[in-house]
């Protein structure tokens, strides 16, 4: 005869029966598929250069290949193509940034050109309202407050930005890309 189930038999059962019914949600969920991952990139480009050879034999008809193998990248092992010229910035222009010009640290004579893209900013601080002068105004928009002009470059272009300091005026040429 069986004897009745006790209250930490009981207890026990129900935490088993909690732990089990947790685990039936994971069991409903499917495996992710790995990142992809690029193969590694060769020392030279291999265009125009003979498909390498492998030195291991051939299996023979009969034997299947193991199924450990990968298949090998469908993609040509060559040199990246270069991003569209669209989307590259030359190597000196500074972006889409905030450039901080304060007079009080700056040679402006050592300050002749720079490069931003579009939406760059240009912050001259340390200058009288009206002083700065720019030969766009169709490329730019300028704000001032309590010494500090931000120059906004809207548009693709070249802008003269010119800043006077000590009773000479400095140019400086801004390309916007």
């Amino acid at each position: 005869m069986a004897e009745p189930p006790r209250r930490g038999h009981r207890l026990a059962a129900l935490a088993a029966l909690a732990a089990l019914a947790g685990m039936a949600g994971c069991a409903d969920r499917r495996p992710v598929s790995p990142l992809p991952v690029r193969p590694p990139t060769p020392a030279a480009s291999t265009v125009g250069a003979a498909p390498p050879t492998s030195a291991a034999p051939a299996p023979a008809p009969s034997t299947a290949a193991p199924p450990s193998r990968v298949p090998a990248p469908s993609r040509s092992r060559t040199t990246r193509p270069a991003p569209p010229a669209s989307t590259a910035l030359p190597g000196a222009c500074l972006g889409a940034v905030r450039y901080d010009l304060v007079l009080a640290e700056t040679e402006l004579a050592l300050v002749r050109s720079l490069c931003f893209a579009t939406g760059g900013v240009l912050r001259i601080r340390g200058i009288g309202p009206g002083e700065v002068t720019v030969d766009r105004e169709d490329l730019v928009s300028r704000s001032y407050e309590a010494g500090v002009v931000d120059i906004r470059f809207v548009r693709t272009g070249t802008v003269v930005v010119t800043i006077p300091q000590d009773g000479r005026a400095y140019p400086i040429t801004v390309v916007v890309v």
